[in-house]
């Protein structure tokens, strides 16, 4: 045994001794726990009691219960409240927050944190409490589909977050209402009627929705609405969205569409022209489907139609002004009074003959004077026309331009038999493609002339009840032709050049550029047993002239085999005159012989 632990028995024992010798009692029957506790026996059996009372009550403190307790004493941090317990528990004030009117008195549901802290205190929450309870109310509204009332705390990715019972909910961006929030400030710090949509117990996760409540109530409204729906009927609505093809609105739960067609009497290019998203405004119901889920709404209807107040007195003939406000490339339209539109076909804008689009004319916008030429007022139609405006140019077609008179005029097109030519707008000819040209022979009229160009022509044929206009360009020139019929008569030999050679035979050109003639193949063997080759120059005889129709047919071998016949027509008649010379001779000697016989008897 140590030093220090035989000093402190030594201590013990002398303080026991001194015990003794005052209380003059054995040592034996001595109460020394009276003498440790300060207790008597009564005492310390009492005191037993109450450790054992505690000791219940403690054990009975179980860590996921709830409790209720009152609030006793507030500090600056905390609230002192009692709940029956050896010792009163403390609570933050941070999580009484959401009550600033805590007082003393009041009775508040706690859950134990902590047992004793370091200091032996009992330490409570009023949170673990509350969400405790949350949970217990969150999942009761969801089961029953009870409306809930929330908090709106601040906003969040995605939508905001709620306050609901003390849990933190999420309401997601979509869920806030039915039309599309631009602005989620507005709600943070409001407090809204919710409905739980989803719980996760897992991760402790809730969504509810305010936009399901207002759907729910759009439900109801829209059943009361679409029973009582009929055409012609007018009711108010909220203009809900705006597109290219029309307006939908929101008449308290259905939704119609007004089409760009039936906002206005006059046409306008976008619905926004007239509209604004949120503006009231009074519709007309035109049609609807067996179900009504989809309504055709019209707001111009609710006007008197223009055509019933355009003037009574307008009729065919009238001038009449207006601003084209459509321009297709069969025509304009032309508003002449609001609401009311008529055609100008592309037609009826110029008197020439030529198709073309009405851009070339007017343009959206213009300003334009027009004669009324057909109008209905039932069908609400009405045409119009520029060009008479103007005088016709065929009303004195006779006198400008008489049959064999001649003019220049443009070249407007082609066609394979001839060529369009504008004496001046809204007069056209035509020439032929056999009128071009007396020598040249001219497959398409593409190979003479060109669109644009300018061309002289004269008047062959004129038919004023036909509009019809015949002309020519090679007659202003002689026919070379005529003067050809004698220069190139058949059996005249020519010297020409071969143009071109071909299986059929060759071109030839003579010095008269102008004449092109033809020589078969079987006409262009040479003495010489040869044929004619490209580009050679040799003489040709003329075997066929055709005026009328412009042909010379030509041959180099009838050259050289003319003149064989010849030299074989010569010998032949030599041969005769010998033979004629020989026989006379004959008859002499005969005659002679005849005549000394008769002599000599």
């Amino acid at each position: 045994m140590s030093t220090e632990n035989k000093v402190e028995e030594q201590v013990i024992e002398t303080a026991q001794t001194d015990v003794l010798a005052n209380a003059n009692v054995a040592p034996e029957s001595f109460d020394w726990e009276s003498f440790e506790s300060g207790l008597n026996e009564e005492d310390r059996k009492e005191k037993a009691e109450l450790e054992q009372m505690y000791d219940t009550t403690l054990e009975d403190l179980n860590e996921n219960e709830v409790f209720k307790g009152q609030v006793v004493r507030i500090t600056d941090k905390e609230a002192i409240v009692d709940i029956n317990f050896k010792s009163e528990g403390v609570i933050s004030l941070n999580e009484f927050r959401y009550n600033s009117d805590l007082k003393v008195g009041d009775i508040v549901e706690v859950m134990v944190d902590q047992r004793e802290d370091k200091n032996g205190q009992l330490i409570l929450s009023h949170k673990k409490a509350r969400t405790l309870n949350a949970w217990d109310a969150v999942n009761k509204a969801h089961d029953s589909q009870e409306i809930v009332n929330g908090y709106i705390k601040a906003r969040t990715k995605g939508g905001m977050i709620v306050d609901v019972f003390g849990i933190e909910a999420f309401l997601p961006g979509s869920q806030i209402d039915v039309k599309p929030i631009r602005d989620y400030e507005q709600f943070v710090g409001k407090t809204m009627e919710f409905k739980v949509v989803k719980i996760n117990p897992e991760f402790k996760n809730v969504v509810v929705s305010h936009k399901a409540l207002i759907e729910a109530d759009i439900e109801v409204q829209k059943k009361e609405i679409v029973a009582q729906l009929e055409k012609g009927q007018v009711l108010e609505g909220e203009v809900k969205n705006i597109t290219s093809y029309g307006v939908f609105v929101d008449l308290g739960g259905v939704d119609g569409l007004i089409h760009i067609t039936d906002l206005s009497w006059s046409r306008i290019n976008h619905p926004s022209e007239i509209l604004e998203d949120g503006q009231k405004i009074n519709v007309v119901i035109l049609d609807f489907d067996e179900d009504k889920s989809r309504i055709q709404l019209g707001i111009k209807q609710l006007e008197a139609h223009p055509w019933d107040a355009l003037n009574a007195d307008i009729k065919v003939g009238d001038k009449v002004k207006g601003k084209v406000v459509v321009l297709a490339d069969y025509g304009a339209f032309v508003e002449v009074a609001p609401g009311v539109e008529g055609l100008i076909h592309v037609s009826e804008m110029s008197w020439s003959t030529h198709l073309r689009s009405a851009q070339d004319f007017v343009k959206v916008g213009d300003e334009v004077e027009a004669v009324v030429l057909t109008l209905d007022r039932e069908e609400r139609k009405m045409s119009l026309g520029i060009k008479q405006l103007t005088p016709d140019p065929w009303t004195d077609i006779t006198t400008k331009y008489p049959v064999g008179s001649t003019h220049k005029g443009k070249v407007r097109n082609f066609t394979n038999f001839g060529v369009f030519v504008e004496l001046e707008e809204g007069v056209d000819g035509l020439i032929y493609i056999s009128d071009l040209s007396w020598t040249k022979k001219i497959k398409h009229p593409s190979e003479f002339t060109n669109v644009d160009d300018i061309l002289d022509v004269v008047v062959l044929e004129l038919d004023v009840e036909a509009r019809r206009l015949s002309l020519g360009h090679k007659q202003l020139t002689e026919n070379p032709w005529d003067k050809y019929e004698t220069k190139y008569a058949v059996g005249t030999i020519h010297t020409g050049v071969a143009a071109d050679v071909f299986d059929k035979g060759a071109t030839v050109q003579f010095e008269d550029q102008e004449v092109e003639a033809f020589a078969p193949a079987r006409t262009l063997d040479k003495e010489d047993g040869s044929r004619v080759k490209k580009g050679e120059e040799t003489s040709f005889k003329v075997i066929e002239f055709n005026k009328e129709f412009r042909r010379v047919v030509v041959s180099h071998t009838a050259t050289f085999r003319e003149e064989e016949a010849k030299q074989a027509e010569k010998v032949a008649d030599n041969n005769n005159k010998i033979e004629t010379s020989t026989l006379g001779d004959i008859d002499s000697l005969a005659e002679l012989k005849k005549k000394m016989e008769e002599g000599g008897n």
